[in-house]
């Protein structure tokens, strides 16, 4: 019998939305639970082809309960975890404390498609890719 988790998740057919957009460089920008006060945002798929990322979609679609893969990026690989048959999560950190953004099936498939090379953002999400790199010239340097 499969397990079906019974938590809320991440769905393109949500009441509330969550979804703030994609940068140009393939963040997911989430508002965590619907909140629009909480933005966060997390690495999407970043490949250099087509077949790259055909191989990607194959494996994730391919992904059992209890499964995971990783995709990678310069920094900060994209982590996804299989849940269930319908339940997929990527960990993240917020305010220090570790959190799981989960996701249905069809959702993260879609997002994973923001990937193909043809693929632009919406103009407005351009303004994320700044607000992106903003965030990264405030860290500091050394510890």
């Amino acid at each position: 019998m499969s397990h079906f988790p019974l938590c809320p998740r991440y769905r393109l057919d949500a009441d509330d939305q969550w979804l703030e957009g994609v940068d140009p460089s393939r963040h997911y920008w989430l508002w965590v639970n619907g909140d629009r006060q909480l933005s966060v945002f997390i690495p999407g798929v970043l490949v250099t082809s087509r077949s790259e990322l055909k191989e990607i979609i194959q494996d994730f679609r391919a992904l059992e309960p209890g499964q995971s893969m990783q995709v990678g990026r310069i920094v900060n690989p994209l982590e996804i975890h299989c849940i269930a048959d319908n339940c997929f999560a990527i960990a993240d950190e917020i305010d220090g404390a570790p959190v799981w953004h989960l996701f249905d099936r069809e959702t993260l498939d879609s997002l994973i498609m923001t990937a193909h090379p043809d693929w632009h953002c919406r103009p407005e999400d351009v303004e994320l890719g700044r607000r992106h790199l903003w965030r990264s010239l405030t860290l500091p340097v050394a510890a």
